[in-house]
């Protein structure tokens, strides 16, 4: 399940984290790649461990934690510090699977990469290339996203991100586990949750049918989830 998460970042948010990220160092991108990635990754990034990293990081951990489309077609249990890249003229990542488990180095953190979340920071005008390309059930999904918007996938998917051929394409990248293991449990979840929110809005809270299926839905999760 692709999932887009519109306008997560407000204009003010997207402005302070790109001053925090555009003043800082700048390394190799394979700091953090696994051997395949290493062979086909050609970006740079913040390192993991900067202070420029963790504060732009926590200003987008904020903002999921008010997402409520995030939350209910991700169901996070736990959510790997965002990372920052960029890609200059001529740099890609050709097509690859992100590694299953993820561990922060010199810690005991790790997680099951059961998602993988994007965050788009620069303007899809202002560059030529960078898309994401996603591939599912439906074939190739094409994404590119406006800044400030993100885009949560399966990490078990084969993606890529296009050569760049004009400008500079910024994003934030990190995973997630959930709450819920299996895909097609969370895309239930999802779908469930969807249909409850538009029963609410147009029978009310207090409505027979909306109080038995929200209880279908938390029994469901209570079935699925681990905690």
């Amino acid at each position: 399940m692709l999932i887009a998460v519109p306008d997560l970042l407000s204009p003010d948010e997207l402005a302070e984290i790109r001053a925090i990220i555009d003043a800082a160092e700048w390394i190799d991108g394979n700091a953090t790649s696994g051997h395949q990635a290493a062979l086909a990754k050609h970006n740079e990034q913040l390192a993991e461990d900067s202070e420029a990293a963790k504060r732009a990081g926590r200003l987008i951990l904020e903002a999921l934690g008010r997402s409520p489309i995030f939350f209910a077609s991700a169901l996070p249990l736990r959510i790997y510090p965002p990372l920052f890249n960029r890609y200059g003229a001529g740099q890609e990542f050709d097509t690859h699977v992100d590694n299953a488990i993820r561990i922060k180095r010199g810690s005991d953190f790790r997680i099951r990469s059961d998602l993988s979340i994007t965050v788009f920071l620069e303007a899809p005008e202002n560059y030529d290339g960078g898309e994401l390309l996603v591939e599912d059930h439906y074939g190739v999904q094409r994404i590119k996203l406006p800044a400030g918007h993100a885009v949560v996938y399966p990490s078990s998917s084969l993606h890529r991100v296009t050569p760049i051929t004009r400008g500079r394409r910024i994003a934030s990248f990190f995973w997630l586990q959930s709450m819920v293991r299996g895909a097609e449990e969370r895309r239930t979840l999802f779908d469930l949750d969807r249909a409850v929110q538009r029963l609410t809005g147009e029978l009310g809270g207090k409505d027979r049918s909306v109080i038995e299926l929200t209880g279908v839905y938390h029994n469901l999760l209570r079935l699925w989830a681990d905690s």
